[in-house]
This record gives C-alpha cells, sequence and structure tokens, in this order.
C-alpha cells in the first residue's frame, strides 16, 4: 500500500494532525472539572490507566480500519463486511452533529481570546446571551476551520497541524510554568492533584475517568478512521499511535498544572471560591476572574490561554470536518471545495439555535429552547458522546476482534511491514475481550445515568427526560442502519483514490 497523493505526508504530520483532532476543550476544560469533582490525584491515576486499556486499543483498531480501506468510514467498515457499512454510516452522523455545537464554543474562545485586553471577567452570560455576538464569532470560528480543511489534507490539515499543535504545547507549557510560580495557594493546588487520596474516589468517579479517557481521545466518532485513510506504509501504526495517545494525555495533564494552582492562588488569597469549577463556568466564568486579578500580566496571560484553547477547538472541529466532507467527495464525487462549503453552511445554519438556545437557558430566560429539558448544545452532546460515540467505538473493536478477527488483522499489519512485536498477543486479548466490556460498561452506566440520574439527596430517581434524550439517540442510530442498508449496502461509496481522479 503505497502512501497517496492526498495523504499525509510524513509521519509527524500524521501524529500532528491525529493529536490535533484529539486534543480538544475535553482537555483543557473537562479533564480538570472531572479531576475537581471526582477526588483529584486517584481520578488522574484511573485516567491514565483508562487511556492505557481503552484508548491504545481503540485508537489502534479505527487506524488500522480506515488504512487498510484507504477510504471513508463507510467504505472502509464495507471493505470488512457489507453488513457492517452501517457503522461507517454512524461514524458520519456523529461528527457532523458535534461539529454544530462544538463550533458554537469555538465561537466562545475567539471571542475571549480578542476581548482578553478588554478584560474577560463578567462578562460569560452577557455574551452568551447577545444572539448576534455569538452567531458572528461561530461563523468566524468555522471559517477559520473552513479553510484549512478545503486546502486539503497535505496543503491545509498537515500543514496547520505542524504549526498550530507546537504553538499550543508551548502556550500551555507557558501557562504552567507561570501558575506554578503564583505562590500562595499553589502548593494546596499541587497537593490536591498530584496526591491520591482513593477514599474520595466513588464508582461514579471511576466510570467518568473511563468516559473522560474515551472522549478525550475522539474514539468513535470516524476522525481516526479518515485520517488513518490518508496513511501509508511509512507511517508506522504502533508507534503513531502511542504518540498520539501521549500527546493527548500529556495535554490534560498539562492543563491541570496550568489550571489547578492559578485557581487555588486566587481562593487563597480572596478567602473564597473564585466560581464554577466545572465546564463552561470553569473556562468562561473562574479562570477570567483569575485572569483580571493578576492585572496587566493576567491580560497577557488570559490572551494565550484563549488562544489556546481557540487552537485545540479548531484543530479538532477541522477533523469532524474532514470526516464528513471525505464521504461526501467520495460518495457523490463533488469537488473538496464544494463539498466543505455545503457542510460548512449547514453546519452554521444549526449551530444559530444552538447558540441561541444555550444563551437563553444560561440567562435563564422564559421560554428558552429546550428539548427534553436541555438546551440544544448539551442535547446534542449527550445523544453524541454519552449514547453514539461509545457504541461506534464498542463495534469497532468487535469489527477487528471478532469480524475479520485478531489473527487476520495481525496478519494484514504483518504484510504492510507494522510489527506489534512483544504486544500483539496483548493486543489480541485486549481488542477481543476486555477493551469492548471496558466501553460497554462506557455505554451502559452512561444511558443508565441519563435514565436514574442522582438527585440533591444522592438517591436515584427515573428521569422521563433522560429516556427521551435515549430513544431520541437510538431513534437517530436505526435511521442511519435503515439509510445504509436501503441505499447505500449494495452501492458503491468511494475511495480515497476517486478524490485523486
Amino acid at each position: 500500500m503505497d502512501k497517496k497523493k492526498n495523504g499525509f505526508a510524513s509521519g509527524i504530520g500524521f501524529v500532528l494532525a491525529a493529536a490535533g483532532s484529539a486534543v480538544g476543550l475535553g482537555n483543557l476544560w473537562g479533564f480538570p472539572y472531572k479531576t475537581h469533582d471526582n477526588g483529584g490525584a486517584a481520578f488522574v491515576l484511573v485516567y491514565v490507566a483508562c487511556v492505557l486499556l481503552i484508548g491504545v486499543v481503540t485508537m489502534m483498531c479505527e487506524i488500522f480500519i480506515g488504512r487498510r480501506a484507504q477510504a471513508n468510514p463507510v467504505s472502509a467498515f464495507k471493505k470488512v463486511g457489507k453488513n457492517v457499512g452501517w457503522l461507517g454510516v454512524l461514524a458520519v452522523l456523529i461528527p457532523a452533529f458535534i461539529a454544530c455545537y462544538y463550533s458554537v464554543l469555538g465561537g466562545y474562545t475567539v471571542r475571549f481570546t480578542v476581548n482578553s485586553f478588554a478584560g474577560n471577567a463578567g462578562t460569560f452570560i452577557p455574551f452568551a446571551g447577545s444572539g448576534l455576538a455569538v452567531v458572528i464569532y461561530t461563523a468566524v470560528f468555522i471559517g477559520m476551520a473552513l479553510v484549512v480543511v478545503m486546502a486539503g489534507v497535505k496543503g491545509g490539515i498537515e500543514a496547520a497541524s505542524k504549526v498550530l499543535m507546537p504553538v499550543l504545547f508551548l502556550i500551555l507549557v507557558a501557562t504552567a510554568i507561570f501558575s506554578l510560580s503564583l505562590g500562595e495557594g499553589v502548593k494546596e493546588g499541587l497537593t490536591f492533584y498530584l496526591k491520591p487520596d482513593f477514599s474520595k474516589l466513588s464508582g461514579t468517579g471511576i466510570l467518568s475517568a473511563m468516559g473522560q479517557a474515551f472522549y478525550s481521545l475522539s474514539l468513535g466518532m470516524g476522525a481516526m478512521i479518515a485520517y488513518g485513510s490518508y496513511t501509508g506504509k511509512e507511517i508506522n501504526l504502533v508507534k503513531s499511535t502511542a504518540m498520539i495517545c501521549l500527546c493527548d494525555t500529556a495535554v490534560a495533564l498539562l492543563a491541570g498544572f496550568a489550571i489547578f494552582p492559578a485557581v487555588y492562588h486566587y481562593n487563597v488569597i480572596h478567602g473564597s471560591s473564585a466560581g464554577a469549577f466545572q465546564g463552561v463556568g470553569l473556562m468562561f466564568q473562574t479562570l477570567p476572574l483569575v485572569f483580571e486579578d493578576l492585572g496587566t500580566v493576567g491580560k497577557i496571560i488570559s490572551f494565550f490561554f484563549f488562544a489556546m484553547v481557540g487552537i485545540a477547538a479548531v484543530t479538532s472541529v477541522i477533523s469532524l470536518l474532514e470526516v464528513v466532507s471525505q464521504f461526501i467527495i467520495q460518495k457523490f464525487r463533488v469537488s473538496r471545495k464544494k463539498a466543505v462549503s455545503v457542510l460548512a453552511l449547514i453546519c452554521f445554519a444549526v449551530s444559530i439555535p444552538v447558540g441561541i438556545s444555550l444563551g437563553q437557558v444560561l440567562g435563564g430566560k422564559e421560554g428558552a429552547i429546550t428539548v427534553f429539558g436541555q438546551n440544544l448544545l448539551d442535547l446534542f452532546d449527550i445523544i453524541t458522546n454519552t449514547v453514539l460515540m461509545p457504541v461506534c467505538a464498542f463495534f469497532s473493536c468487535v469489527t477487528i476482534g471478532w469480524i475479520l478477527g485478531p489473527k487476520k488483522a495481525l496478519g494484514e499489519m504483518a504484510e504492510d511491514g507494522q510489527k506489534l512485536g512483544w504486544f500483539a498477543p496483548i493486543f489480541a486479548v485486549m481488542v477481543k475481550y476486555v477493551t469492548p466490556l471496558l466501553i460497554a460498561a462506557i455505554e451502559i452506566f452512561g444511558v443508565y445515568d441519563l435514565i436514574f440520574p442522582k438527585n440533591a439527596e444522592g438517591l436515584r430517581i427515573f428521569s422521563s427526560n433522560g429516556l427521551g434524550i435515549t430513544l431520541c439517540a437510538y431513534g437517530l442510530l436505526a435511521i442511519g442502519v435503515i439509510l445504509y442498508f436501503v441505499f447505500l449496502r449494495n452501492t458503491a461509496c468511494g475511495t480515497n483514490a476517486d478524490e485523486e481522479a
């Protein structure tokens, strides 16, 4: 299998692009706030273990599936067997949905970057509810990703990743060093982050660590299949997978060093909490307070920090758009510019009500746009992250572990110049038994928590909204399966070679 004309030009280009897909907002705020909510260092240790048990094996499966087919996810799964091609449809639908809401958050990062010197403290809720401003910044963010994807794999995705990923890493390291030098409160923050206390880690925390490791690596969303299809013999599958997981985990761990000392410093100085230490609140409410407290230096740090977050967001959306664009280009034989442009317009159109809904809910507006009790951003996020992504990743492992078979997969890898050595028997056992079971646990307990969430007293209660979201997600899955067997199973869905032609 020779390197394709529209594939990655180098191994480092592939690793940086795939790492860019994996590194995103989940690393820079999801990991810190989940670490805070689940006991600190003990959560971190479980998270790292889950990266090894779930992340490495699943990522190898997805990259290999794309690599052996040199095609989009639908064609890639069809090459294993026509009856599993529906997984490719799911792998295309998921990133399409994610791109629509992720772009809204990407727009937030652009706004907070350019507004750093004016001061971001206290501006989150007013901005979120501004409507037009959110739409404009979302358009700017999508435009940035559009330009990169439209330029192709080598000239766009790989070239951008070679610049953006090192810049992101350098800014993150510099921010972490600055946070560690703040003085008061730093020791308390590091103690919480680095000294394990397993008494504070519950079963829910362990499941949260499993989920974070899974979602952080962009598994179950077609990105690694698409990127894997652009690799040739010169790309070492095992080493590349290890490097991608290492880069992604390093960014998450560094984010903890950047955030915990700074927030704890603020808390010690003021004798009170800086604010919400969770999700969106951590990134756009708590940290701006910390930066403002640092004066002029804080404004500079704020600019580079949010620029870094913006880079992480845009490299992730680039991969989301590429997965869907690749399928459209190869199946319908349209130009890359046309496919990406139409896709970006659709994502932007859907992002408008998503952004407005989020702003209305955050601002406590009566009559806010909600479905099943959720704003549209959270709804899309739950459908994709909690329900559909684990399904896609689970069956990716099943495809290699049970349908193709570890022996045949390892044989094909060997014929392709990929030698797993001592890792081969471990991979065979992991892909067939361990990793699918762990992913199944993420799916089952995620759905259970959705339908039977805990109330204020910590008791499980039935949620009709949670059930509605779950049925909606599986309904979407069913539609994807039906579309495949009716329209795609017995027709060609294209390959990378078709785009070259």
